[in-house]
């Protein structure tokens, strides 16, 4: 007992010793010498390359002896060493960490949902000279041994308002013919309107009661998509330019967490049944799974081609091929079978309903009605001009024409146009926002700064109100209680 006690001590002396040390094992320098000129590793262990980057190492609690070393996994996925991936893990699970500058100029290493094992158990070297302003996230701070390095709390991102988003008058002039005031309508009073600009990267969060901005929500990127979970506390953002899936705590308007899908994010449904929300990665060609009982990603389901355009009906998640105009189901109960509804050009929207799948083509002006078991074309007509969005309200399908700013009313029923609401005006309305609970929607443009407001349920427009910017996107959800 007691030389197998001797042994283990020595064994953790060792060990401890090693990473005091600081001195990466011989085969790991090798390695980074010959696929990397000029490298400089530092005494402390830190690695610089030639261009300035910094790179930490993570020491294992016990190293794996492959017969030859070589990189496991990169993240992002399949990033060449040249082309510095963010975290590399050797196939001995020694690890290396890119210090990373945020936009405040803040150092950090990448944030995980779920670290990989070997970055979780991982252990910077204890003599290492930590880089001024180094913020590791909390949920590997395991890394940091006695190290003096703070820990990355919740980001508040709420800042000062976007006022150019707040409702405004807009008189009229001889261009649009049409004057815009500020409107509410007694439908918002309890409600607050989470607007997206294509020219801002900050979403503005607008009193539904005064259509004024209370303040904005920060964003590193500008937003692709933007859902609220059922209960309306958190909001779920992908973004531009990021691979990043932003969940933000309305309560207290702060990023509690970012997934990370290693591509860059799309669209975003929502299913309210199952609390789940799946996330287009069509650079990629797959759907994420998120999790929204506790906000973490699940699966990664491979598809075939660009997804994008999904619609979601029960267990059917259908979507556009962005290359081949193909449309596709994925059978959300049927192991995620994926079945090919046929070709159609340019679709804008798809709306799946009662076993029947609506299309509309943007360049055709044209809908299709397609029977989804069989796969029977049962109707095609013309529809308004450069159709960009459906929705549907009771048996009414409406689609909106970008190009003369009206909407057709279609009883899906006989399949048949029966009226036409005109909003008007030279812009170039863009995309129906449903306002939950009731029959108004609001139909966004992202030519001239300003939204309508529609009433479903007696087919016209009730307010169009003015703002400074076009508005791509506003989510409609009911106020939350703040926490402070």
């Amino acid at each position: 007992m007691i030389k197998r006690l001797l042994g283990l001590f020595l064994g953790l002396a060792l060990t401890v010793t090693t990473v005091f040390a600081a001195k990466l094992p011989p085969d790991v320098q090798s390695y980074l010498k010959k696929n990397i000129p000029n490298i400089d590793i530092r005494f402390d262990g830190v690695i610089i390359l030639p261009d300035g980057t910094l790179y930490l190492p993570l020491y294992p609690a016990s190293f794996k002896k492959p017969e030859k070393l070589d990189i496991s996994e990169t993240f992002p996925a399949g990033v060449s060493l040249n082309k510095k991936p963010e975290v590399i893990i050797f196939n001995n699970d020694f690890v290396l960490l890119k210090v990373l500058v945020n936009s405040d100029g803040k150092k950090t290493v990448k944030r995980f949902d779920k670290p990989p094992i070997p970055v979780k158990t991982g252990i910077l070297p204890q003599d290492m000279l930590v880089p001024n302003g180094l913020i590791i996230p909390e949920n590997i701070k395991g890394i940091i041994g006695n190290l003096d390095i703070q820990l990355s709390p919740e980001q508040d991102i709420k800042v000062m308002p976007d006022m150019v988003m707040s409702a405004r008058i807009h008189e009229a002039n001889s261009i649009t013919g049409n004057s815009y005031g500020v409107s509410s309508v007694s439908e918002f009073k309890d409600k607050s309107l989470y607007m997206v600009s294509a020219y801002s990267k900050n979403i503005s969060v607008i009193d539904g009661e005064t259509l004024r901005a209370e303040y904005a929500l920060a964003q590193v990127s500008t937003p692709v998509d933007a859902k609220l979970t059922k209960d309306n506390k958190f909001l779920i953002v992908t973004a531009y330019d990021s691979t990043l899936v932003n969940i933000i705590s309305i309560a207290d308007d702060k990023m509690i967490k970012q997934l990370d899908m290693t591509a860059r994010g799309g669209e975003i449904v929502m299913d309210y049944e199952k609390n789940k929300a799946y996330i287009a990665a069509p650079e990629v060609s797959c759907i994420f799974v998120l999790d929204i009982d506790n906000m973490t990603l699940t699966q990664r389901i491979k598809v075939n081609g660009r997804c994008e355009k999904l619609a979601l009906s029960g267990n059917y998640l259908l979507y556009v091929d962005k290359l081949s105009d193909n449309v596709w189901s994925m059978e959300i109960d049927n192991n995620y079978n994926l079945k090919n509804l046929g070709k159609f050009p340019n679709i804008s929207k798809v709306i799946f309903k009662d076993g029947i799948v609506f299309l509309s083509s943007r360049t055709k002006n044209r809908i299709a009605i397609i029977n989804y078991n069989s796969g029977q074309l049962l109707s095609e007509f013309e529809t308004v001009e450069k159709p960009v969005d459906m929705i549907m309200h009771n048996q009414f399908l409406y689609v909106l024409g970008a190009k003369n700013n009206d909407i057709q009313i279609i009883n899906t029923h006989e399949v048949e146009p029966v009226g036409m609401i005109k909003i008007g005006g030279d812009g170039f309305s863009t995309k129906f926002c449903a306002i939950p609970d009731t029959s108004l929607v609001i139909v966004t443009d992202t030519k001239l700064g300003r939204y309508t407001i529609v009433d479903l349920g007696v087919n016209k427009v009730v307010k169009t109100n003015g703002t400074d910017l076009p508005v791509n996107n506003v989510i409609v959800g009911k106020k939350i209680k703040k926490i402070n």
